[in-house]
């Protein structure tokens, strides 16, 4: 009675093979796996099985993995598996870190996807987009950021333009991502501050903060696209993204006219089906529209994947996925043996690029190692002791701090504070080969005293 037969009968495929792939995964197993109780495991199980409407929201401790993308295909089949999916309060959450990091996605800032997520390999979709750009595209899908590090080592690439990103700290085996962006030929950082990373620059263009000193859209992970207006001017030489690319276009020999956030919005509507009937004054009428929106008579779609509820069924059914374990790849041994994981905190951001202003805040907190108690009484640690932590990659030193929730062999720090302890220095480069995302939750350690540390 724990899963949906019927739904599973009319509106998904390959169970049998899903089925298959599952059985030698008994709740004894998973407790030797995991760490979590069997008997957790199956009330959490029954939980979910059980309930009239449920949703499954993720973030970065799933995705995060050599094996994310299979994570995420893994929640996937439960959600399947119950009939989970296509009505109100279930389906599949990924909450996005940031305002607008699907809407990124959505516009074709990854390296297999044009805009309206149309398929860079597909001939049919380049033909589109040719002809609308008036240019021969690449055939075959870019490189995604672990590949270009790579790229970068062996100087395939010798020159490279970011825009809001700053690898210099948030890349793993970060001593090894600043040797390789001080190597290139060239490097051009286009962000709203001086980040670690255009410290490394040969050019820095100041463009303007979008959420308040540029026009234009945010999609957030509900998939609603809403506007987002000017309301302060750039300082000084600071200037819109668009402006900026615009200018160095025509710098370039390109004839590009004075664009505003609406030209490039009409024109993403022109080439994205899913975008089509959202223009600006929708978007206004609304207080933002949810797609697909096909055309300007599309309400936005507020529950995606209702189809599967519909007798017949609409459309393909949706597969199941067989994925299989695999362990992180830094392994624990006798040098290395407790685990480190990287977390956020409410009161920044990754790397704190767009937080540091908030060092005075009454959450804000000073970098730490996160240990269990009885670890550290293991290790012979007061609590604030300072400690070196040390990986395959790198060393780092840190004050430790007791955290009860922690099971022993576990710990945790943040990406948050670099100049005060950049835990990046002991994440690996390792990744997942479907999606580029490196492991930054699984890294090996060892925690070493400081010769008279402590209080």
């Amino acid at each position: 009675g724990l899963v949906d037969a019927a739904f599973i009968g009319r509106a998904t495929s390959g169970f049998e093979e899903f089925r298959e792939s599952v059985e030698s995964w008994t709740l004894e197993r998973g407790e030797r796996v995991t760490g979590i109780p069997a008997a957790v495991l199956k009330d959490l199980a029954h939980s979910y099985a059980t309930a009239d409407r449920a949703q499954i929201c993720w973030t970065l401790g799933i995705t995060e993995h050599v094996t994310g993308v299979d994570n995420v295909l893994s929640l996937i089949n439960l959600a399947l598996l119950t009939g989970n999916v296509g009505k109100p309060g279930a389906g599949l959450n990924p909450l996005r870190g940031q305002n607008n990091v699907q809407g990124g996605g959505d516009m074709g800032a990854i390296p297999n996807k044009y805009p309206g997520f149309r398929d860079v390999e597909s001939e049919q979709d380049r033909l589109r987009f040719e002809k609308a750009w008036g240019l021969e595209l690449p055939a075959k899908k870019g490189l995604h950021l672990s590949e270009m590090f790579e790229a970068m080592g062996r100087r395939d690439i010798r020159a490279l333009y970011v825009m809001g990103e700053n690898p210099a700290e948030s890349e793993a085996d970060a001593t090894h991502a600043r040797k390789v962006l001080s190597d290139l030929d060239i490097l051009v950082v286009q962000d709203i501050v001086l980040t670690a990373t255009a410290q490394l620059a040969d050019v820095v263009l100041p463009s303007a903060a979008d959420w308040c000193e540029a026009e234009g859209t945010v999609t957030n992970s509900e998939r609603r696209v809403q506007r987002c207006r000017k309301a302060l001017d750039p300082p000084g030489q600071a200037r819109p993204d668009l402006q900026i690319i615009a200018e160095l276009a025509r710098r370039m020999g390109h004839d590009w006219p004075e664009l505003t956030s609406e030209d490039a919005w009409d024109e993403l509507r022109s080439l994205s089906k899913m975008h089509e009937g959202m223009s600006y004054s929708r978007l206004e009428e609304h207080g933002g529209l949810q797609w697909p929106c096909p055309d300007e008579e599309h309400p936005g779609t507020l529950i995606l994947h209702e189809r599967l509820w519909t007798d017949p069924l609409e459309g393909d059914p949706v597969p199941f996925s067989p994925v299989e374990w695999q362990a992180p790849i830094d392994v624990l041994d006798d040098d290395f043996p407790m685990r480190l994981t990287t977390v956020r905190r409410l009161d920044s951001y990754n790397t704190g690029v767009q937080t540091d202003v908030l060092s005075t805040a009454p959450l804000r907190e000073s970098e730490s190692l996160r240990i269990s108690p009885e670890d550290a009484s293991r290790l012979g640690l007061p609590n604030g002791a300072q400690v070196r932590v040390s990986s395959r990659r790198g060393s780092i030193e840190v004050p430790v701090c007791y955290d009860t929730a922690l099971r022993p062999g576990l710990t945790w720090m943040t990406p948050h504070a670099s100049e005060e302890a950049d835990v990046n220095v002991l994440t690996a480069e390792d990744y997942d080969p479907k999606s580029g995302t490196a492991e930054f939750k699984a890294v090996a350690i060892r925690v070493e005293a400081l010769t008279g540390a402590g209080t």
